[in-house]
């Protein structure tokens, strides 16, 4: 189990900016506010029916203030901050799902593939109303990710609530290690390949290197083409999606992060030398793209270096950093934005792709024309809004898409609804048609490179 978006490198050059800035307010009602929490904390000690411990009451004010903050600050009491320390090394204990709150209930935005989150067959946005028998309504995202932690070899039940399915069903989920394999490969045909990143942990870069080498082994030759498949990509961390960017781009920006001091920006290069600019590209991406995956995307189309394919992503932009407090305890605190390299804000609009496609299955493309319940940032309890604005950034296709609610099933479901996604990347629709539009470019560019015929 894990938080909803994973912690991120992030230079500590905005820091100094944000505390200068913090350092500008009057300190009046500073002063009189934290008097009146010195007043409330000793009439609860002295006054409270029972007992108080000091330090659950101090944690408990800590929370609550973070609480009145964006969906990704928050306090991290012992377990959870150790837990997190370990995540982005590609190794962590639970059961591996991403979450977040939808009108303030626990849904889950994407299962990792690979793990058993994914095998028993837990789906995007299915919403999770009780954690062992006990009600998730009030629970925090901190309080639900400690709940569904545990050794490995031992169980929790989710109880979920599923559109399209009539009643709750409950998901018996056996925890372990969860060892990610970030990178799937697999030649499509002669000439095309595909790379699939579930994950952008520390050797994300390396391995797309090196799945990009092997399929070019087994090719024989240089691809002509490769499908960059970054759908159900929950992010991870901040350098790995600029090295992943480098894969393909030579120079340029990849990300920008401006903090509370607009004049403080930030800017992320490519790292020369890396890139495989003859390697023509599309990216799949879909409303569980998030985080890096969505630097990455937006990178590669502000560049005009690959055609963004799918549905639009989740529309995370916001930069978080960890603060040790000692104790082994932590605080995460949103610092600034994303902006990809065209100044776009990422914030709560996500990454729009160039060509809207469809999912390749009739049961969720059937439930999606009837409701788009696909949880993203914007559906998020105190979100951050876009700077640019609050208007979705959606192409006109998608507008009467949630118009009406979806009916819940009349029938019991069968066992098709729980079984986890294979990974069959020839029988997937959208990367078919992925790679038919690399096929049109390789024509295209056969044509630009043909000698016009001398006019006679």
């Amino acid at each position: 189990m894990k938080f909803s978006q994973k912690m991120v490198s992030f230079s500590m050059a905005l820091l100094p900016a944000i505390a200068t800035a913090a350092a500008t307010d009057k300190p009046t009602n500073r002063y009189e506010n934290i008097e009146t929490f010195q007043k409330v904390l000793h009439f609860v000690e002295q006054n409270y029916v029972e007992p108080v411990d000091n330090r659950q009451l101090i944690q408990g004010a800590i929370k609550g203030m973070l609480d009145t903050l964006d969906p990704h600050s928050n306090f991290l009491p012992p377990q959870v901050f150790r837990d997190m320390k370990i995540e982005t090394s590609g190794k962590f204990g639970g059961i591996g799902i991403e979450i977040g709150m939808k009108e303030n209930v626990l849904t889950v935005i994407t299962p990792i593939e690979d793990t058993p989150a994914w095998r028993a067959g837990i789906k995007p946005n299915d919403r999770i109303v009780k954690i062992d028998a006990e009600s998730t309504k009030g629970m925090t995202l901190v309080e639900a990710v400690a709940k569904m932690r545990g050794k490995g070899g031992s169980a929790v039940t989710l109880s979920i609530f599923r559109d399209g399915i009539q009643g709750v069903r409950n998901f018996t989920v056996t925890r372990e290690l969860i060892k990610i394999q970030s990178v799937k490969s697999e030649l499509l045909e002669q000439g095309f390949g595909y790379v699939r990143l579930s994950n952008f942990n520390e050797t994300a870069a390396r391995d797309i290197r090196e799945a990009i080498g092997a399929l070019e082994k087994k090719n024989k030759t240089r691809l002509s083409g490769l499908v960059f498949d970054l759908r159900y990509n929950p992010g991870g961390l901040l350098d790995q999606a600029v090295d992943v960017s480098s894969l393909f781009l030579d120079e340029g920006v990849v990300v920008s992060t401006i903090g509370r001091n607009k004049d403080q920006k930030e800017l992320k290069h490519a790292r020369k030398g890396m890139a495989r600019k003859d390697l023509p590209l599309a990216v799949l991406v879909n409303g569980s793209s998030a985080s890096a995956a969505e630097i990455v995307a937006g990178a590669l189309q502000d560049n005009n270096r690959a055609l963004i394919l799918g549905q639009p992503t989740f529309g995370k932009g916001s930069v978080q950093t960890v603060m040790d407090l000692g104790q082994d305890m932590g605080l995460k605190l949103t610092i600034a934005r994303y902006y990809t390299p065209s100044g776009r804000s990422i914030q709560e609009k996500g990454v729009m792709p160039d060509v809207i496609l469809d999912d390749l299955d009739a049961k969720v493309l059937a439930e999606a024309r009837r409701n788009d319940t696909a949880l993203r940032e914007r559906d998020l309890k105190r979100h951050m809004a876009n700077p640019e604005g609050n208007s979705e950034y959606r192409l006109e296709e998608l507008e009467s898409i949630g118009k009406k609610p979806a009916k819940p099933s009349e029938s019991k479901p069968d066992d098709s609804e729980s079984q986890p996604v294979k990974f069959a990347p020839r029988e997937d629709y959208q990367v078919r048609q992925a790679v038919g539009y690399l096929k049109s470019f390789e024509v295209f560019e056969r044509l630009k490179r043909k000698p016009e015929a001398t006019q006679q």
